[in-house]
């Protein structure tokens, strides 16, 4: 083989930075991407299994595996006594390119106009966001990936490969039109909701793709133009933008330290609350203000639609119950998540409500995509039923108190002048800086200190300005990191400061 023609074949078969593959996979992924860039046309001849496992270090028999598994799938065909080459029907059939259209005018039509057509729009909503490549900063203070040092790999890679054992195909493998793994119901009927005190029918659970999903369902089912929508201020603001698509009309409902100021509550048709742990101030809701809330949706007459969001985190005190544990009117829509612990690219909640509305979420959840995942139901099912959520949930609180403990330290030291309050649970802290500080504009400066945070104005349907507020989101850094990144939080402070002339005090003070 000649030099020019084994970097040919060298630059042709690099093998893909995939390093969850194997390398007969990855190898395997490098031909069939070059037969279908067409880069390798039909009867396109590849090296040998010898020159080619010489050329790439590896074994002979790699390739070899590698050749044969593309045989028996169509991509390659072996010709006696001459060698390996790409088959003729390798590359699927392409449509040609057609001529555009023209008009009598001799000129092409115009595209629509998209901004004029758009009836929904979402684009200028405020809502979280992360820098694109967020990943490579060192301290990401905000919420966004699995843990690493958490996620329960192997108990997880279990209950996956488990559920695709040829005996358990028959489970999830048939279209579910609008039903949802019964084994996954089961056990959120009996092993999630008692813990909240909630009982359910399994007529009365939807399985949801997470808790996002549940808001524009309800969104799609309850509200319109002139439905009165309650949200908490400062609030979720994924709840917010699911809920605006209907364009109701907002009510604006007052937060403190203690939660929901339910005494003030304004007329509203459904008020969205998440008691457990507000979002984003962390405040838990008490027992008298969550039996006043009920008290007054009966008076008022409106429904409550509880997200009980980070419920299971809870580091101190005695778990309060959810508000649908104490509903006896059927005023309390119930949303919740069974993935937030592990990841959120999982997406798999669900919604706890009276049947006849379950049977309406259930046929517009089917207009819009049938059913989530079946596999992803089933596997999580079957990670329920072993006993690894409550393992993890165990794993995941000793680990974020540890790390709310360790960002408390590092605030009084690095930042004494910034005020906070330490949740009984969750993974963030709402930290208020002084009066002169905006936390969009810090957070800005932030990043090139290598810092991330949640800026609070996100949160707000009429955020102040300057806004003081953010949140630090514990859930995506390892505690090895937190003190070096509030104090670099603390250099991008004082930078910020020098730029607007604001003296600070020493942050070598500690409360």
């Amino acid at each position: 083989m000649s030099l020019a023609r084994s970097t040919q074949w060298a630059q042709l078969f690099a093998l893909p930075e995939q390093p969850g593959l194997p390398l007969q996979g990855r190898l395997r992924a490098a031909v069939v991407q070059a037969i279908l860039d067409g880069r390798l046309g039909a009867g396109a001849p590849l090296p040998s299994s010898r020159e080619l496992a010489q050329l790439l270090g590896l074994s002979r028999n790699t390739v070899t595996s590698a050749y044969l598994q593309l045989m028996d799938e169509g991509f390659l065909e072996a010709r006696p006594r001459s060698g390996v080459f790409v088959a003729a029907n390798a590359r699927p059939l392409t449509a040609l390119a057609a001529e555009p259209l023209v008009g009598r005018s001799g000129h092409a039509g115009q595209p629509p106009d998209w901004s004029e057509r758009v009836l929904r729009s979402l684009t200028a909503h405020p809502t979280l966001s992360k820098p694109d490549q967020w990943r490579d900063y060192p301290y990401p203070f905000i919420y966004g990936t699995h843990d690493p040092q958490l996620f329960p790999t192997e108990d997880f890679r279990e209950c996956c490969a488990r559920s695709l054992a040829r005996s358990q195909l028959p489970q999830w493998t048939p279209d579910l039109e609008t039903d949802d793994v019964p084994e996954l119901i089961e056990q959120i009927r009996t092993r999630l909701l008692p813990k909240r005190g909630v009982f359910a029918l399994k007529e009365e659970i939807l399985v949801t793709l997470g808790a996002q999903h549940a808001y524009y369902l309800l969104a799609e089912a309850l509200f319109d133009e002139g439905t009165r929508v309650g949200l908490e201020e400062p609030g979720h603001p994924h709840a917010r933008n699911s809920f605006a698509l209907r364009r109701p009309q907002w009510v604006e409902v007052a937060v403190d330290d203690d939660g929901l100021v339910v005494d003030a509550l304004p007329a509203a048709d459904y008020l969205f609350v998440t008691p457990s742990h507000q979002s984003p101030t962390t405040a838990t809701l008490s027992l008298e203000r969550r039996q006043w809330l009920l008290r007054k949706a009966e008076l008022q007459d409106f429904v409550i639609i509880e997200d009980d969001y980070e419920a299971e985190n809870l580091y101190e005190g005695t778990p309060m119950p959810a508000l649908k544990s104490l509903d006896k009117t059927g005023r309390v829509i119930y949303v919740g998540s069974v993935s937030k612990s592990l990841s959120p690219a999982l997406r798999l909640g669900f919604i706890v409500a009276p049947r006849g509305l379950i049977k309406e979420l259930r046929a517009i959840r089917h207009a819009m995509v049938r059913h989530p995942s079946a596999f992803l139901q089933h596997a999580y099912a079957l990670f329920l039923s072993l006993g690894h959520h409550e393992s993890h949930a165990r794993r995941v609180n000793a680990a974020m108190q540890e790390r709310l403990g360790l960002a408390a330290q590092a605030l009084r030291t690095h930042l004494p002048d910034f005020e906070f309050k330490l949740p009984q649970g969750g993974a963030s802290i709402w930290v208020r800086a002084p009066a002169w500080v905006d936390a969009g504009e810090l957070a800005l400066m932030a990043r090139s200190h290598g810092v991330l945070i949640e800026a609070g104005d996100v949160f707000f349907a009429k955020a102040p300005y300057p806004c003081p507020y953010f949140r630090l989101r514990l859930s995506s850094i390892p505690s090895s990191q937190i003190q070096a990144g509030i104090r670099a939080l603390g250099q991008a402070v004082e930078e910020f400061a020098l730029a607007r002339g604001e003296a600070r005090p020493s942050t070598t003070r500690a409360h």
